[in-house]
């Protein structure tokens, strides 16, 4: 198993250390355009936020899994978990706003010892939608989390679970020997007890990211080739496939730079501006808060460090 840059005193385990990197550079020398430069020329600047919808919460950056392109840098090393006095804090926010969306996030945010009692507090509360992003093997990881599946659908969790491809050689590359299968058996109990399940109510999304320094792949045409692998293969079902990009920041800035691939990623990146998507960005919606309470305006932004300018 790789670790972490945190565990291994990394440079860039250090916030600042990469926010340096990815200011200068190509980007100082004027080699590539910035995104505000990007957004300016097509009317989008400054970037505002809307309504916010969208309370997403880092409750944890502790997780069971290395993977090599965590922008989190989660992993067993990190111990940064957040409280329960934080948790209600969060809830009392949540009470006081007409936010309909808590999303919470790690590391593997089911580690956290208040997890389930945060779960159902919201519920209680009567948070519209509650969406947890499970990396599926924690529900295999240890005993005490094999009845995941049943705590979820009887507090009516979204899930949000990343599975890189849906084959095993693709899987295990990116996040480690047998983590494919296992994925495989939590994602089959979550079908067991309803997720995934046409009319079940009970939703279960995945998500893929490229597991090198290549962009995804037109989203309909992967969402209908997992659907088809996963069920003539292994009998699963899910309801919708999301891609996402992977942004050059911690585990994977360190694997473009080890491999010389950062400058040709970033010119990807800019190529594949789309100025359509601008007023749909998450930080126009949402609002990410760290494990210590801390607000940001996106959940990249809170890996770098970068607060939200609070007034």
């Amino acid at each position: 198993m790789i670790k972490s840059l945190h565990a291994r005193q990394h440079q860039l385990a250090q916030q600042e250390k990469q926010v340096e990197f990815l200011n200068n550079g190509i980007f100082k020398e004027g080699k590539l355009p910035t995104f505000k430069s990007k957004i300016e020329a097509f009317g989008h600047f400054p970037l505002k936020p809307s309504k916010i919808e969208i309370f997403q919460m880092n409750i944890g950056y502790m997780c069971n899994q290395v993977c090599k392109h965590c922008h989190v840098d989660a992993g067993p090393d990190r111990k940064e978990i957040m409280t329960r006095e934080t948790m209600q804090q969060c809830l009392d926010v949540l009470a006081h706003t007409k936010i309909h969306t808590l999303d919470i996030t790690g590391g593997a945010p089911e580690m956290n010892p208040d997890f389930r009692w945060f779960v159902e507090e919201a519920k209680k509360r009567g948070v519209q939608e509650i969406i947890v992003r499970s990396n599926l093997t924690i529900i295999l990881a240890n005993p005490k989390y094999h009845d995941l599946p049943a705590f979820f659908k009887e507090n009516g969790v979204r899930i949000c679970s990343s599975l890189p491809f849906y084959n095993a050689d693709k899987t295990n590359r990116q996040r480690g020997e047998g983590v494919f299968e296992t994925s495989i058996k939590a994602l089959q109990m979550l079908n067991e007890v309803g997720y995934g399940k046409p009319d079940s109510g009970l939703i279960l999304d995945l998500v893929y990211n490229p597991s090198g320094a290549f962009l995804p792949g037109n989203q309909t045409q992967l969402e209908r080739d997992f659907k088809k692998e996963l069920m003539d293969h292994f009998s699963i079902e899910f309801n919708s496939l999301f891609t996402i990009t992977n942004i050059p920041i911690s585990r994977f800035l360190d694997f473009l730079i080890e491999r010389g691939n950062y400058e040709e990623y970033m010119e990807k990146l800019i190529n594949a501006f789309n100025p359509m998507a601008v007023s749909g960005v998450m930080c126009r919606n949402t609002v990410s808060i760290d494990w210590q309470g801390f607000l940001y305006d996106c959940d990249f932004n809170q890996m770098l460090g970068l607060k939200t300018d609070v007034r």
